[in-house]
């Protein structure tokens, strides 16, 4: 399958796996030692991850305790080799025999085995016969300028929330996919390492620190390049200002049903370290042994391991941003797995001009969910690689770009906001929010407005200072706990307009449209309206 949904070309092998195995999760019955954990949740969990907790009214469960170390090793002398697990599923991945499968499920602390087979008469795949990953487009250096990075930028209305400074400052940020070479050398990243943004990585395939190795698939790169990459006058991402964690769950070379599991423990691990957005531009419904292989029907949001496991980082308070996939060209047709889930915030991508991308995949999940919630420019998108703007096409560009966007959002919102909230008003105030279709979803996003529609019913006080009248007519004056020392007045898609020194401004020649005013080049602005 094409699952990494860039327009990269990279090679792969074919994973040898014995036929008489067969992956599967062992599920445990309970966690004897959850008590423990209860009265030290920080033994766990970060204060920042308590504290999302807390702001959002959510509980802690036995999900967040720690899995039974007993239990795993039980399983290792019966002669398993284990490497990955999970603590919202409480259970261990391993391979086993039918036979196998049988006496794990008669040990007492072992609650039921559930197999990753979906089609028990598939066999491996020929090289000859495996799908490519990777679409055959690639990624071409080119001289974009400030305004064509900005294009896509106005295009989900999200120039607004810049203005105000709302870049995503204090937003971290889990980008878990292949890996993220040049991020550690490249000039486009400089920003990111100057300014220690880059809060911690992982590499969940190798089970290491390796996530800047130049052998690896600079997917990540890109899409984190998306979100944070900078380059003075030539570009500026979607939320240049966040902070990033940077995890590896995406083992090139291969397509195995791991992967679902390694995007798990990433998702964990961003869990414990308290961020609040996880993007990944990955997905899945077909493998190299087809036993493991999805259909449609399986796209329902709640019956792959992935897909439960996304919705449980939502249900910790993390909003998820899956890329929907290249499918749309294809037999298959379909968005792949988790952004079937109904929980995740599946985008689709669009072109330059406000129309579909023929290759982003079609909803909705086959519960009837539609599916792609939105949509953002994935069609020669800008981003920046190593120490260049570049541009590449697919829903991996598009679901970061959005991404960017939500985490300027989720700043500027109070911490207590409703993550359903922000969902259903994302939606709301997307292009096609009364009329969505099966490829579009709600349309395309629009940030500044959804912003707007915050402001107006959430309790969002973002300045030290005043307008009135508001609405004007002709002339605004400016209250403010500061001395005035100069007043930029900006229009709704982030162009400067008008600059003042005196507290009293005339405005009646301005158009009658929605404004935005900041004094002393602060960040914070307070919006005013023209009529």
């Amino acid at each position: 399958m094409k699952k990494i949904f860039t327009t990269l070309m990279f090679g792969g092998l074919i994973f040898a796996q014995a036929q008489q195995t067969e992956l599967v999760f062992v599920f445990f019955k309970d966690k004897p030692n959850k008590a423990s954990f209860y009265a030290n949740p920080l033994s766990e969990l970060s204060q920042k991850s308590l504290d999302r907790r807390t702001q959002k009214s959510i509980a802690l469960n036995d999900q967040d305790a720690p899995i039974e170390a007993s239990y795993i090793q039980n399983v290792k002398n019966l002669g398993f080799t284990v490497t990955d697990y999970s603590k919202w599923l409480n259970g261990v991945a391993i391979n086993a025999t039918p036979a196998q499968i049988q006496t794990l499920q008669s040990q007492p602390y072992v609650s039921h085995v559930e197999s990753f087979v979906r089609n028990p008469s598939g066999s491996q795949k020929a090289l000859a016969d495996r799908p490519n990953k990777w679409k055959n487009m690639s990624a071409n250096k080119t001289n974009f300028n400030y305004g064509e990075a900005t294009a896509q930028i106005n295009q989900i209305n999200l120039k607004p929330l810049h203005i105000a400074g709302y870049t995503g400052t204090g937003i971290d940020i889990a980008v878990i996919d292949t890996g993220f070479p040049t991020v550690n050398t490249g000039s486009a990243f400089k920003r990111l390492r100057d300014n220690n943004q880059i809060k911690g990585s992982y590499n969940f395939v190798s089970k290491n620190n390796d996530i800047y190795n130049t052998a690896l698939n600079p997917h990540g790169s890109i899409c984190l390049g998306t979100i944070g990459g900078y380059i003075q006058n030539q570009f500026v991402g979607s939320a240049p200002d966040a902070n990033f964690y940077l995890y590896v769950s995406e083992n090139d070379d291969v397509e195995i049903p791991e992967e679902q599991l390694y995007w798990i423990e990433a998702a964990e691990e961003a869990d414990r370290k308290g961020v609040d957005l996880i993007t990944t531009s990955l997905g899945y419904y077909i493998f190299d042994d087809s036993r493991y292989d999805y259909t449609y029907a399986d796209m329902n949001g709640t019956t792959t391991f992935i897909a439960r496991g996304a919705q449980i980082a939502f249900e910790k308070g993390i909003f998820i941003n899956f890329a929907a996939g290249n499918e749309g060209n294809n037999d298959w047709h379909y968005i792949i797995t988790p952004a079937d889930n109904a929980k995740v915030f599946s985008i689709g991508a669009a072109d330059q001009f406000g129309g579909m991308a023929t290759f982003s995949s079609y909803g909705p999940n086959s519960a009837g969910v539609i599916k792609p919630d939105a949509c953002a420019r994935g069609l020669f998108t800008a981003t920046v690689l190593n120490n260049d703007v570049t541009e590449a096409s697919g829903t991996s560009l598009a679901n970061p770009l959005a991404a960017g966007g939500v985490a300027s959002l989720l700043q500027a919102l109070p911490k207590s906001v409703n993550l359903v909230d922000v969902q259903n008003k994302l939606r709301g105030n997307a292009s096609l929010a009364n009329t969505p279709t099966d490829q579009e979803g709600y349309g395309i996003l629009n940030f500044g407005k959804t912003y707007n529609q915050f402001l107006a019913t959430e309790n969002i006080k973002t300045t030290n200072f005043s307008i009135y009248p508001n609405p004007a007519k002709g002339f605004i004056e400016v209250k403010s706990s500061d001395k005035i020392q100069s007043i930029q007045i900006y229009d709704n898609i982030g162009r400067l307009i008008l600059t003042s020194k005196s507290s009293k401004i005339d405005v009646s020649t301005l158009e009658n449209a929605v404004y935005y005013l900041k004094i002393n080049d602060n960040t914070k602005v307070e919006k005013f309206i023209k009529n």
